[in-house]
């Protein structure tokens, strides 16, 4: 049986281009996956990326992939996060990192904790929210506003593995990413489930595989799009952070060997296609590493062209599109 899917936005910024459109263009794509039956939709956490705009994922199933809990005050996440779930109950997902999620100087800025404190950042978090700190706390009568809601149901977002064992002892859902980490996803998700422990939010494990991909309708088309995001994690690993570059940019640019590399990395660990190509091999990597649902995240140079290529595998994988009453 086919993964069910859902979308991460980055937000991604093609050269010429502003934040604040890319930010406008999310609502494109938040209705358009909306439309077309993708279970999810998540936004990222990174600073300081001239390529990406989604540095506040706390925005609008929609969710954060994720917020990083170093970055921020436990309090302030059970806030937005309850507010979230008052405006739209049912529908939210809390996504959380252990990592900052950029550079050590925005790390500075940010005044981000040690992400070894995670655990007890976490564990505060939940205690907050339930109003659960003992008399002799110091945190005792700290109330959430608003009160009377519960925080969403809780994902740990992983590239490692480090935090798979964690989320399945705590009864959380578990995310890997696999659009940029090269670590086997397999035996993460695996001790994910072997430590499950059932929670009122997650009464089975639910393990979700995120991939970079790029569908067009021949697979020479998908490259095509696809060297823009090639040039830039070439970039990116190299030290530089630039807009995306076009797809005329990237193909005419002179690659360094250790460009060269970059680019052999990244396109191992990106699906790029046609519809046939992405469907076969997504379906491989989501039963090869025990998913329950396989999370998309696509960044090319057209706009037009990243909510064609959702639209691609949509129909590729006969999601039901949601018929308006």
């Amino acid at each position: 049986m086919p993964p069910a899917l859902s979308v991460l936005d980055l937000v991604p910024i093609p050269a010429g281009g502003t934040a604040s459109e890319a930010l406008r263009r999310t609502v494109d794509l938040a209705r358009l996956a909306d439309r077309l039956g993708y279970a999810r939709l998540w936004f990222a956490e990174h600073h300081g990326m001239p390529s990406i705009a989604s540095s506040s994922p706390e925005r609008i199933r929609v969710g954060s992939g994720g917020v990083m809990l170093p970055n921020h005050a436990p309090l302030l996440v059970a806030e937005r996060f309850h507010t979230l779930e008052a405006l739209f109950p049912g529908r939210i997902d809390l996504g959380l990192g252990r990592a900052p999620g950029t550079d050590p100087t925005h790390i500075r800025a940010l005044r981000s904790f040690d992400a070894e404190q995670f655990p007890h950042q976490l564990a505060e978090l939940v205690t907050l929210s339930r109003g659960a700190f003992p008399d002799d706390h110091p945190f005792h009568g700290v109330t959430v506003t608003p009160a009377g809601v519960a925080l969403p149901p809780i994902w740990l977002l992983g590239s490692s593995g480090a935090s798979a064992q964690f989320a399945g002892t705590n009864g959380l859902g578990y995310a890997f990413a696999s659009h940029f980490s090269p670590t086997p996803a397999a035996p993460a998700l695996r001790a994910y489930r072997e430590a499950f422990a059932p929670s009122e939010a997650f009464p089975a494990p639910h393990a979700i595989l995120a991939a970079a991909v790029v569908c067009a309708e021949t697979d020479a088309e998908a490259r095509r799009l696809a060297s823009t995001m090639e040039l830039a994690w070439a970039r990116i690993r190299t030290g530089r952070f630039e807009a995306l570059p076009s797809p005329e940019e990237a193909l005419a640019h002179d690659y360094s060997p250790a460009e060269r590399h970059a680019v052999d990395l990244y396109r191992q660990l990106s699906i790029v296609g046609a519809p046939g190509t992405v469907r076969a091999e997504l379906t491989r990597r989501a039963e090869a590493a025990g998913a329950d649902e396989v999370m998309l995240t696509t960044n090319v140079f057209d706009p037009a062209a990243r909510l064609r290529s959702f639209e691609l595998v949509a129909e590729a994988f006969d999601l039901a599109p949601v018929v308006a009453a």
